[in-house]
């Protein structure tokens, strides 16, 4: 048998460990400040219970006393005590300040306690001396109980010092007082015995009220902790979540970025049903898009882009762009205009987009003055020739996402279009509106006619637009100040965060459970005491008053199902209360019950044994811990069966009840040794004869009541068995016991002592039994109440956090579905959103496709969506040797590219395999490449990436055959509608990271990328286009490519450009293949 030996779980209930975790997390004195409070409260518990008993004492005393000028001196001391009692122990609860209160509690503590004991001995001697009575203390049991249970001592030591105190002065009333007294001479056998049974019932006491309060104590740390950790993982959690949801609404608005966080939620719970693997990186077909009726967009372009990206350095481009859009961006934030996207030189943004603003065509002007003017000053600084055109055009607009991969939120529409061509057609450092835009900004702007080129444009004729130039430059050098302004109020809010933490936490731990509501809260709102307190009404509306269950059947079931790691505490408890008993029989056995030790003996052993099996665990552990060897197999099997019982609430019970059934077998025994009619002769002959009876001739009553005492407050407090259960247990017992003794033995209980004058022994027995029981009651009722409540507030934290993890997750897959893996992460942990991040690459594919005369109305922005899913869907076969990322979609342009770093891709696991057709084209390629290496020169390995990317956008074609096939039954516009896509490839070096302030969007630059949409701008449907170098990239690998012939490119100029070979099956020509076809057509000829 192998056991690995782990403490983990008991060490969550060790005293020493969670005092030290208290220290070291750093919540000692939050801790500490919660005991006291949690002593205060019971302060008021102490005082319903006291005036109760002293009422219900006083009653009593006044209902049956025959000679009522006896107990008149009993009624006024017992009436003042509790007076004092009450007002000492008020001082408590007005007191604020805990440094006050630390020596106060004790100070009152013992005050009240020396009080009730001076009180109850002093009545006791006075009746001796005055009037010859002979009594027996009533509240020697009633004021440890009350130390150890609600008295306002937080720590155990100071209380156990107060009890023992209290137990000692008992012990030397009944020793040495009545000793001197009336002859209880200790030298005699039997005297001695009864002293040393008062002392094992006060040392048994003692046990029990230590017990209780070590587990208390422990309970009260490891419900901290366990609070303080949920707490602090939940405010961890909601930071992050925080920084995420931030990010994530930066990029994409809440109304858009919350239905697919809903719908990535219900496939991870889905998938944590079924116990699937998650593709994270698809969506269905579920459309993301709204339309907006009344906005503004604008569209601006830099002139002398594409001679920049010839001139600079990759690094000194993205660079100048970055600091030019990030300034764009705070500009765009302070005039409340949202930035939609940037497409290398051009940068266009919506006025009025998430909320509604009746300005918002006075914002998109404004804008545009402030770009000019930033565009002017970056001229003038780093010396170059750039410019900008902006056009702005009010109406409608779609925005949305569209795709399964890499969301990016865009708009589209005919006023969209507008806006563009508007921003095409218009000039340089000014802005061209549209009339309706004029209008909307009440002609506030000094306006020319627009240009010539936007009249001869052939779309604004269509459409009707007039348009008009703006060149008023507005004032702008308050813009600098609000940017140090908004990084100063992001610092400040930094610092705030950190100390709202921390005011969370101390807010949390203060909310730590005190008690049930009750009478003491009927008692504290009659005072207008602690009415700051946060009332408890819905607390106590889920758990049952008189019993404390969960009102919820499930709830309770998980609750009392736990496992019980204190359990060692109890059965030690019970044992020793068990050694008390056996004593006691053992000095009232008179060997005429001979199945006495047949019954003792086993119920000894049995207890002995479950002491042994829950402490055997910690004894092996020290053990080892100290000599460093392994438990052996027979430890380990009693490791084992100790740990069920732990866990298991049905072996719990079974131990409860033995221990119960082996206190009434004990008890029985003592009752059934007692010959009542011998005894009751014997004690008439005494009084007729003038002699002293054998004391343990019988049992003494009081001696078994005190006993009875013990196993009411024992079957109490053995913590994790359902509290309905041992308060049954608790009342059957008192009412069996009490029972039996007043109808069976009335005789010997009514010559027993009595606690005053003329009171019937019996009800002063039941007084005793009674402020037992309801003492140990209502103290378990305010431990249960806690429990439960730390209990139910722990399972509502857990689900919280499990709804937050669910929440976290979903964002952070939508994020890594928006960004690259690596690049979240370093924007969620390392920098801002305004910093430049940055990764240069030598070698990169670029890829632009596009559709071919597809309009994009709204229904057809639904089939767009469709074609584009199923484009993001290749991209999961493109996952493990060289990574295929899709930058972006434009309109109807598919923007992908194959090169950046493996090391930075997605980090979530892809199960899929490549189809077949991409197999077959890798291998083919492959073999193609291996024998042309034997006779050129090997390939650099980051030219593959070209092969890749080519074959990407050969899988994109074969993809749109397939949907144009599925379209055919679509009650679809063909003529809209087509299968015809374009393709550009280019490759070189290429500089991808995020530029601006406000949007963190993942892009390239380069010249390759700006050849490669020059590439798809002037292709050929159905053809992909790739430059000179390329072509002879993909020669390596075999691919057959055609030369087109010159090509102009804007910006460059004219270009040899080529065509990759396809043939009808959406399949490459191969170079040896188009050779052997050549080599057996001219056979075929000779």
């Amino acid at each position: 048998m192998t056991y690995k030996l782990n403490y983990t779980n008991e060490l969550k209930w060790n005293y020493d460990f969670l005092r030290e975790k208290c220290k070291e997390v750093g919540i000692e004195e939050e801790f500490d400040e919660h005991q006291f409070r949690i002593s205060v409260n019971y302060i008021s518990v102490f005082q319903v219970l006291h005036l109760f008993f002293m009422i219900l004492h006083c009653s009593l005393l006044l209902a049956t006393c025959a000679q009522l000028d006896l107990i008149y001196i009993d009624v006024s001391c017992y009436t003042l005590s509790t007076v004092v009692a009450i007002a000492v122990m008020w001082t408590n609860v007005k007191v604020k300040s805990i440094a006050t209160l630390k020596w106060l509690t004790y100070v009152t503590s013992g005050i009240v306690a020396m009080m009730i004991v001076f009180v109850d001995l002093m009545i006791n001697y006075y009746h001796l001396h005055a009037h010859q009575w002979v009594l027996t203390p009533v509240y020697d049991i009633y004021v440890i109980l009350m130390i150890y249970i609600f008295f306002p001592i937080p720590y155990l030591f100071p209380a156990m010092g107060l009890a023992v105190l209290v137990s000692s002065m008992y012990a030397g009333y009944f020793v040495f007082y009545l000793d001197t007294k009336y002859h209880y001479r200790l030298g005699n056998v039997t005297h001695f015995t009864q002293a040393i049974v008062v002392l094992s019932n006060y040392i048994g006491l003692n046990v029990i009220g230590t017990g209780f309060r070590l587990m208390r104590e422990i309970v009260g740390r490891a419900s901290f902790l366990d609070r303080h950790q949920y707490v602090m993982e939940d405010i961890a959690l909601r930071s992050a979540r925080a920084k995420e949801r931030i990010l994530l609404h930066s990029i994409l608005p809440p109304q858009i970025a919350q239905p697919i966080q809903e719908e990535i939620r219900n496939r991870i719970k889905l998938s944590q049903k079924h116990h699937d693997i998650l593709d994270c990186n698809r969506r269905g077909f579920i459309i993301a898009i709204q339309m907006h009726p009344d906005v503004s967009i604008l569209y601006a372009d830099i002139v002398n882009y594409t001679h920049l990206t010839t001139t600079l350095s990759v690094k000194k481009l993205v660079t100048l762009l970055h600091e030019l859009y990030a300034r764009f961006d705070n500009a765009a934030f302070r005039y409340s205009v949202q930035r939609i996207k940037f497409l290398g030189d051009c940068y266009y943004c919506v006025a009025g987009l998430t909320k509604p603003d009746p300005f918002h065509a006075k914002c998109c002007v404004n804008l545009g003055l402030c770009m000019i003017d930033i565009i002017r000053e970056m001229r003038a600084v780093v010396k170059i020739d750039i410019d900008i055109r902006v056009g702005v055009h009010s109406g409608c607009v779609f925005a949305g996402v569209l795709g399964a991969a890499k969301l990016q939120y865009d708009i589209w529409g005919t006023d969209v279009l507008i806006a563009n061509r508007l921003e095409a057609t218009g000039m340089p450092g000014q802005i061209h509106v549209s009339e309706r835009t004029l209008e909307m900004t009440n002609n506030r702007y000094q306006a020319y006619p627009g240009t010539k080129a936007a009249r001869d444009d052939a779309y604004l004729q269509r459409c009707n637009i007039i348009t008009f130039l703006i060149v008023d430059i507005e004032n702008n050098n308050q813009f600098e100040l609000d940017k140090r302004e908004s990084l100063v109020s992001v610092s400040t809010t930094e610092e705030i965060r950190e100390g709202t933490a921390e005011l969370l936490l101390h807010e949390e731990l203060q909310k730590m459970p005190l008690g049930p509501k009750g009478i003491k809260d009927a008692i504290l709102e009659m005072f207008s005491a602690n009415k700051h307190r946060e009332s408890p009404s819905s607390i106590n509306l889920e758990i049952e008053t008189l019993l404390l269950h969960f009102r919820d059947p499930r709830l309770e079931y998980k609750y009392i199902h736990q496992p019980d790691y204190m359990l060692k505490f109890s059965v030690l408890q019970a044992w020793c209360c068990f050694m008390g008993l056996s004593y006691l029989q053992l000095v009232y056995d008179h060997d005429e019950v001979e199945m006495s030790y047949f019954i003792n003996i086993p119920v000894m052993l049995a207890l002995s044994l479950l002491l042994i099996l829950t402490w055997y665990k910690r004894i092996c552990i020290w053990w080892n811990s100290s000599t460093n060897q392994k438990p052996s197999n027979f430890s380990n099997a009693v490791i084992k069966i100790g740990e069920n019982m732990q866990r298991s609430l049905i072996q719990r019970i079974c131990i409860y009840m033995l221990i119960m059934a082996g206190y009434c077998c004990i008890i029985s025994i003592i009752l059934s040794d007692c010959n009542k009619e011998e005894f009751q002769l014997a004690h008439i002959d005494s009084m007729l004869y003038h002699y002293e009876v054998e004391n343990l001739m019988c049992f003494s009553p009081w001696s078994v009541t005190y006993m009875v005492c013990l196993i009411i407050t024992n079957s109490i407090i053995f913590t994790r068995i359902p509290f309905v259960l041992r308060i049954i247990v608790s009342v059957l017992v008192c009412i069996t016991y009490l029972s039996v003794m007043i109808h069976h033995f009335e005789y010997l209980v009514h010559i027993s002592l009595t606690t005053n004058p003329y009171l019937k022994p019996e009800i002063a027995h039941c007084l005793m039994i009674l402020s037992t029981m309801f003492t140990v009651y209502f103290k378990e009722r305010q431990a249960e109440f806690n429990n439960k409540i730390n209990y139910k507030w722990r399972e509502e934290l857990l689900k919280k956090q499990e709804d937050a993890r669910l929440a976290d997750q979903s964002i952070i897959i939508l994020l890594h579905n928006i960004l690259p893996a690596h690049v979240a992460n370093v924007y969620l942990t390392r920098i801002s959103k305004d910093e430049l991040y940055y990764e240069d690459y030598k070698m990169v594919g670029v890829m632009f496709a596009s559709l071919q005369d597809f309009e994009l109305t709204l229904p057809n922005l639904r089939i767009l969506n469709e074609i584009i899913s199923e484009f993001d869907r290749i991209l999961n076969f493109y996952r493990n040797d060289s990574l295929v990322e899709k930058i972006k979609i434009v309109g109807c342009t598919y923007m992908a590219a194959c090169g950046l770093d493996i090391r930075f891709s997605s980090l979530i696991s892809e199960n899929h395999h490549r189809s077949d057709s991409i197999v077959q084209e890798v291998l083919r390629a492959r073999r193609s490449l291996a024998s042309f290496e034997k006779n050129n020169a090997q390939s650099e390995n980051n030219d593959e990436v070209v092969f890749v990317i080519t074959t990407f956008a050969l899988d994109l074609m074969r993809t749109l055959w397939v949907c144009n096939n599925d379209y055919k039954n679509f009650p679809i516009d063909r003529v809209i509608f087509n299968a015809n896509m374009s393709v550009g490839i280019s490759s070189g070096e290429v500089m991808a990271g995020v530029v601006g302030a406000s949007q963190v969007h993942y892009d390239i630059w380069g010249n390759a990328v700006n050849v490669a949409s020059r590439m798809d701008s002037t292709g050929v449907p159905g053809e992909i286009q790739v430059t000179e170098e390329t072509a002879n990239i993909l020669r390596k690998f075999g691919l057959l490519c055609n030369y087109r012939g010159l090509t102009f490119v804007k910006g460059i100029g004219m270009l040899p450009t080529y065509f990759v070979a396809i043939d009808s099956n959406y399949e490459f020509k191969y170079i040896q293949e188009n050779a052997s076809e050549h080599s057996a057509s001219t056979t075929s000829v000779d």
